[in-house]
């Protein structure tokens, strides 16, 4: 018996199941020229909407919008949240304020990271945990003996980042009164249609920059409110490309990209204690015990750190993207996870892992291979790498106090 389309497509739906579409995909499919999209958590995302030079410099010159509705996020709740949270990450949650964030990260019991993201603090005993991995199944079995709430509301908030030098003005045009309050880190309620947008001076641009927060169904009124309120003041709605060049120049490191989540990892050399991805700053040994802490301590005192995530400056203009790092051009030491040639900067820019010693204790000989693709030929460059601090670029209006109007 021969089955119809229809009826092959119906017994095998795993194959064909769509992308997600954000609450703001019908906003950006109307400005999309690109049909460049991918998927990002089950969700279709662009690339680019139109030129993605205008768009990095719409972050760094004006003002950009980039949709992170498909952000993982996990409303927590309870009089067991704090204690929990600080089971659970390496921070120390105790500290967190009311309407505050701090950037975090939470480790396996080996001390691997599993992701690192944001957690923000709505209240005293409820909060928003946002990542990049679904984690819900680790949360639930880590939260037992915990008086506390765990639900997954991804689909249920819509989220927007408002970045660039006019981002506080346009703000302030939308009529978001007191918005100017906010400092870096900080959180804020908001009237809108009859409902409160959160919104948090927060973002992954390394730039002045928010980011907002509604539920689902008033998304596009909050798109129309902002793009009315920034016509005159060059907002533009950007992909992941020009977010991705912005925060390579920042610094900022992205899971899966620059690291690999060990419930991702594959390979048990893939897998990366928080001293290995430059997140050593942020683990507080004073708190109550947390996930990965024994393991952490251990490698710091036996001194078995195996890796380190370095800056790196390299010579010439070709940004040496996955390249492979090598010591006085004959001994692999690592590899490039994100490079870019920064407009800002004027600088070709990488951020790279490496094998201790090397980016430690001996910084100099290193050099990177580069494979250039020159009219239908590869050409094969060696060149010279530098280890020099991140951020790349530091921007005084990201932490200005109150933001300027620019």
């Amino acid at each position: 018996m021969t089955l119809d389309l229809a009826t092959r497509k119906a017994a095998q739906p795993h194959f064909h199941t769509l992308l997600l579409e954000s609450p703001f995909h019908e906003r950006l499919a109307a400005l999309d020229k690109t049909n460049d999209w991918y998927g990002w958590a089950g969700h279709k995302a662009p690339h680019a909407l139109d030129d993605e030079e205008l768009e990095y410099f719409a972050i760094r010159s004006t003002a950009a919008v980039f949709d992170i509705s498909p952000m993982t996020k996990y409303r927590i709740t309870g009089p067991g949240a704090v204690a929990f949270l600080d089971r659970l990450t390496v921070r120390n949650v105790a500290k967190l304020g009311i309407n505050r964030v701090h950037y975090t990260a939470w480790c396996d019991d080996h001390g691997h990271v599993l992701d690192d993201g944001t957690l923000f603090r709505l209240g005293e005993s409820e909060f928003r945990l946002c990542c990049q991995e679904r984690h819900l199944p680790w949360l639930l079995d880590s939260a037992e003996g915990f008086a506390v709430d765990i639900r997954e509301e991804t689909g249920e908030v819509a989220g927007l980042a408002l970045q660039g030098p006019t981002s506080y003005a346009i703000l302030k045009e939308a009529g978001f009164a007191g918005v100017e309050a906010l400092k870096p880190f900080q959180i804020g309620g908001f009237a809108h249609e009859g409902c409160t947008v959160t919104i948090s001076r927060t973002g992954f641009t390394g730039d002045l920059g928010y980011e907002l927060f509604v539920p689902r169904a008033l998304a596009l009124s909050l798109w129309d409110r902002l793009f009315e309120a920034g016509k005159f003041l060059g907002i533009r709605a950007i992909g992941y490309t020009a977010l991705n060049r912005a925060r390579i120049e920042a610094g900022f490191i992205v899971a899966n990209a620059d690291f690999m989540t060990a419930e991702t990892a594959l390979r048990g050399n893939r897998l990366r204690l928080p001293d290995e991805i430059g997140l050593d700053w942020m683990i507080d040994l004073e708190k109550p015990n947390f996930n990965g802490r024994r393991a952490i301590m251990a490698a710091r005192a036996g001194k078995t750190l195996k890796h380190i995530l370095v800056g790196m400056e390299i010579d010439g203009n070709v940004p040496p993207e996955h390249a492979l790092v090598y010591h006085n051009k004959r001994r692999e030491v690592g590899i490039v996870t994100a490079a870019i040639w920064s407009p800002l900067a004027k600088r070709n820019i990488a951020i790279a892992s490496l094998e201790r010693p090397y980016g430690e204790r001996i910084q100099d000989g290193l050099w990177v291979e580069i494979y250039a693709l020159r009219e239908l030929q590869y050409q094969k460059l060696m060149k010279r790498a530098r280890i020099v601090p991140r951020p790349f670029v530091t921007l005084a209006r990201r932490s200005a106090n109150p933001p300027g109007l620019f």
